[in-house]
């Protein structure tokens, strides 16, 4: 099995003392770019003034980092086949790692076991995640329902009782 590992392909980017103003200044202007229809492809200068064209598509996406670089947040960057540790995927999911193997073990996410060690899809994980967020947003959708049918809501209306 080849692993391409996240810790190996992904990049943590923090931004560095001392150059926020630098990053504010790409974030305005890349959003000085973003309501008008360019005439040229975007590209990025390089110091010695060598242009390289990218993707219109990578104009947000680099405008979402420099936001969050600007903001004080780190930012990682991993390609989605990127196959993770049970603990680099609890640590994605905000889980602990017996819980992430409790979730493996029930078939909830795909996962390969080459030898003794399971290893994750970064892309299994959001579509996992993506899963677990409309089954939790269904589940409220129905609870919200269910106290509107009993007058819950009604019930507690106005002031609460003075327990004195």
């Amino acid at each position: 099995m080849t692993r391409t590992s996240a810790t190996v392909d992904s990049r943590t980017y923090m931004p560095d003392q001392g150059h926020e103003a630098e990053i504010v200044d790409f974030v305005a202007a890349l959003e000085r770019t973003g309501g008008q229809a360019l005439e040229r492809r975007p590209a990025i200068v390089s110091a010695d003034g060598t242009q390289h064209e990218i993707p219109e598509a990578m104009v947000e996406v680099l405008r979402q980092v420099a936001t969050a670089l600007s903001a004080g947040m780190g930012v990682n960057i991993a390609p989605l086949n990127a196959m993770l540790t049970t603990q680099e995927a609890a640590d994605f999911l905000g889980v602990s790692r017996p819980t992430l193997v409790r979730i493996l073990e029930r078939g909830e996410i795909p996962m390969e076991k080459p030898a003794r060690h399971r290893y994750v899809r970064l892309s299994d994980l959001l579509a996992y995640q993506r899963r677990s967020r409309a089954e939790r947003l269904h589940a409220l959708e129905e609870m919200v329902e269910a106290s509107e049918e009993v007058g819950l809501y009604e019930a507690t209306d106005g002031l609460p009782p003075t327990l004195r």
